[in-house]
């Protein structure tokens, strides 16, 4: 069965199809909002715990020696940081049911 990928805007009309109390227009400018919270909390480097989903943070790669692919040449990458995601054991569960 294929994976269905539910992007920012499909998020937005399935939550106005959940609610008739808010426009679509509402509803696009709150998940704006905490995506843009998230993403700036964790530009600080500050942890986004959400109960019962999960926490996201950041974690820090090294300073590493790698290759390029095409050329096989060596190619120093410098330390940089990625965001990270851990789900909740609530989420866990509900997933593995």
């Amino acid at each position: 069965m294929p994976i269905k990928v539910m992007n920012k805007s499909d998020l937005v009309n399935i939550l106005k199809l959940k609610s008739d109390s808010f426009s679509k227009d509402d509803i696009e400018k709150a998940v704006k909002s905490i995506l843009d919270l998230i993403t700036e909390s964790l530009a600080k480097n500050q942890r986004v715990e959400v109960r019962n989903f999960g926490t996201f943070s950041t974690r820090r790669r090294e300073r590493r020696l790698s290759r390029n692919p095409r050329t096989g040449s060596s190619v120093l990458v410098e330390e940089k940081k990625h965001p990270y995601f851990r789900a909740s054991m609530k989420l866990k569960r509900y997933l593995n049911k």
